[in-house]
């Protein structure tokens, strides 16, 4: 797989685009100052604790109240307190957990209450960023992500993705990690780790140690609702957790922000410094083409070179998405081969809207109905399978007997939401505009009212589709017959910016009429 990253620098920011074969599969913006963002942590004030859902609201500054469960304290959230609270008051001199006494584990299935407190200060990290009219979702269980390793202190145990099968390199990376792992800290390896010697997981290590060293300097003296340590600029994070070998280029039309890659890409991934090449266009998006393939993968309906077509709808509660075959599949004899045919195809489109709209929570797809069960067996397998390089978590459940297919996917941040449609400003969305036919009986009524107030004169503005039906009649002339019936001279002026059936009537004064 080939694999391309486009980054566009704008007036309002980063738009960043990945490419696999040619084909758009996640946007990104990067608008430089962005708070509340998924990693940065906060030092937070408990505003109230709700027993009825094991959880509180806490205060960091944001519009709305951010949430925080029982479930994300995590299970030293006792050490995780009392080492804030010591850093803030400045008793705890050194980072280092080495000698740190670790608490008692809290219960699993115990009571918000029971732990925190309102007015309490805690120190939060968020997981999930506000979404509609909800606040960011908060873990107080901090973690520091790094290129190859994740970073959890207040614990001692050493966590594999379960993406490594290799037995003997889960074996070695656990021996490797365990001789270098810091006291009280335990290592989440993510799958990039895969094959990598001990100098590289050693320097990885090095750098979130340093970054714990910051949070713990930034915690002397912080006050509630300040952020006390931010998570790195989008482009860096991006590079940090999709930087893989298939990655052939990134395009860059800005030198220093292709400068800023080349410096990340010199110290996490040297080998790769020379993949960086700087585009002369102005908009690289369209240069590369990628502002044609977002307007065709955001809009309510995202056709197939197939013919086959989806119609996306985004409720309050779910995503739902309806699939359509529009016509007959090459070489299907039945309506059970069209149908499959058609469904397996729209079954990788969907993974890949997924991804690229980061579309969460309950998706409902309606499938064609097939009647084999195991054409439905089929297109589960390979819905799954077409979900697998989604790094967000997701479960795909088999058809109902409808033929709807529900999944669920973990929500992080807003759905992705690029217009790719203006509301029309003559029936504003409705799809209804006032009937033509009407439009000589309001004008015939304007004329009417500046007849009744004595007026000589009046002077019509209209679109000129209208001033032409109305000047141009040959056997019935609308205006020579107005002018005759209402005794006045009316002239007639047009602008092709006004609505087709917009119209205005003004005095000699200029002063529009109004009935």
């Amino acid at each position: 797989m080939n694999i391309e990253l486009v980054i566009n620098k704008t007036s309002s920011g980063l738009r960043i685009a990945m490419l696999e074969d040619g084909q758009l599969v996640e946007l990104h913006e990067d608008k430089g100052n962005q708070e509340y963002a998924v990693g940065d942590i906060y030092l937070g004030r408990v505003k109230k604790v709700l027993p009825s859902l094991n959880a509180g609201f806490v205060d960091i500054g944001h519009p709305k109240d951010a949430f925080l469960h029982y479930l994300d304290l995590g299970p030293q959230y006792r050490s995780s307190k009392n080492y804030a609270q010591r850093s803030i008051k400045g008793t705890q001199a050194s980072s280092d957990l080495t000698n740190f006494k670790l608490e008692s584990d809290i219960e699993k299935k115990g009571n918000m209450k029971d732990v925190v407190s309102a007015s309490q200060t805690v120190v939060v990290q968020v997981a999930k960023e506000a979404i509609s009219t909800k606040g960011p979702r908060l873990t107080a269980e901090i973690t520091m992500a790094g290129r190859y390793l994740v970073l959890v202190p207040f614990s001692n145990k050493i966590s594999i993705s379960q993406r490594i099968n290799k037995e003997s390199e889960r074996k070695r990376l656990r021996v490797l990690l365990q001789s270098i792992r810091p006291e009280n800290c335990g290592i989440i390896v993510r799958t990039v780790a895969q094959e990598k010697g001990a100098a590289d997981l050693h320097s990885d290590l090095e750098e979130l140690t340093n970054r714990w060293k910051e949070l713990h300097a930034n915690l002397r003296n912080a006050k509630p609702r300040q952020r006390v340590l931010g998570e790195i600029n989008k482009t860096s994070s991006l590079l940090r957790d999709l930087l893989n070998p298939n990655f052939s280029q990134i395009l860059v039309n800005d030198p220093e922000v292709a400068a800023e890659v080349r410096e990340y890409l010199t110290v996490n991934a040297p080998d790769k410094v020379d993949i960086v090449k700087e585009s002369k266009a102005k908009d690289v998006f369209d240069d590369r083409g990628v502002h044609r393939m977002i307007k065709a993968s955001f809009g309510r309906q995202v056709n197939l070179r197939s013919g086959a077509y989806l119609i996306v709808e985004h409720t309050e509660a779910m995503h739902v998405i309806d699939v359509n075959s529009g016509g007959r599949k090459a070489g299907a004899t039945s309506q059970e081969e069209n149908a499959v045919a058609t469904n397996l195809e729209c079954s990788d489109e969907i993974a890949r809207l997924l991804r690229l709209r980061d579309m969460g929570g309950i998706i409902c797809v309606d499938f064609i109905d097939m009647g084999d069960v195991a054409n439905r067996r089929k297109l589960t397998e390979s819905l799954r399978s077409s979900m697998k390089p989604d790094k967000a978590k997701h479960n795909v459940l088999s058809p109902s007997r409808f033929g709807v297919v529900e999944i669920t996917r973990q929500r992080v941040r807003e759905v992705t939401d690029i217009k790719t449609a203006e509301q029309c400003p003559s029936c504003n969305g409705t799809g209804k505009v006032e009937a033509s036919i009407l439009i000589t009986d309001r004008i015939e009524d304007a004329l009417k009212t500046a007849a009744d107030r004595g007026l000589g004169s009046v002077t019509m503005l209209i679109h000129p589709m209208v001033e032409a039906y109305i000047t141009n009649g040959f056997w019935d002339n609308m205006l020579k017959r107005w002018k005759k019936t209402f005794g006045m001279k009316i002239t007639v002026d047009s602008n092709d910016s006004m609505e087709l059936l917009e119209h205005h009537v003004y005095d000699s004064e200029g002063k529009e009429l109004t009935l």
